[in-house]
């Protein structure tokens, strides 16, 4: 795979200097308990459906612990994006909004779970590459699968005659 050919998102972006911010370069230093005390947010598992909590100061994540670890993993990066980058009670919240929250909480669980800076990691020749991402990142393989797709729809769109680089409005990347 040509990782010279993959371009990131905004949003890879952003969670590659939130990485680099706290000294995670490395797929192994991808760890749920640290992230949250580092970010000063109280992290709990609960036998109840997964959520956050945001009140002044007081930051709480609670993952469902009937979960897998891989999903309680994704579980965390989801509920991690809410109290980072959202704002308000998505209840009382037009749909519309709450949607887009939504859509950013799935696109961020995939980045921060997988970020961009550590793809190359990935053994790209490897013939069980979602089981060998998942053993690394320690999450689902369904979630390595999506991302796997993507990386290589992105290096597709980037290489494809009908797309104009320059009408692209993302920045290339290069190792």
């Amino acid at each position: 795979m040509e990782l010279r050919r993959y371009y990131t998102t905004a949003l890879e972006d952003w969670v590659t200097k939130f990485y680099t911010r706290l000294n995670i370069f490395y797929p192994y230093q991808i760890d749920p308990s640290f992230i949250a005390r580092k970010m000063n947010i109280f992290l709990r598992e609960k036998p109840f459906p997964s959520t956050h909590q945001v009140v002044g100061r007081f930051r709480c994540i609670v993952v469902d612990s009937r979960l897998s670890k891989e999903e309680k993993r994704e579980t965390f990066f989801h509920e991690l994006c809410h109290i980072l980058r959202h704002v308000g009670i998505q209840s009382m919240m037009p749909e519309a909004f709450r949607e887009l929250q939504e859509r950013d909480a799935n696109h961020f669980t995939k980045y921060a779970a997988i970020p961009f800076h550590m793809l190359r990691f990935i053994n790209w020749d490897e013939p069980y590459i979602i089981e060998h991402m998942s053993n690394m990142f320690k999450v689902t393989p369904e979630l390595c699968e999506e991302r796997l797709t993507q990386v290589k729809n992105r290096i597709l769109i980037k290489q494809s005659k009908f797309v104009p680089a320059n009408l692209s409005c993302e920045k290339s990347v290069t190792f």
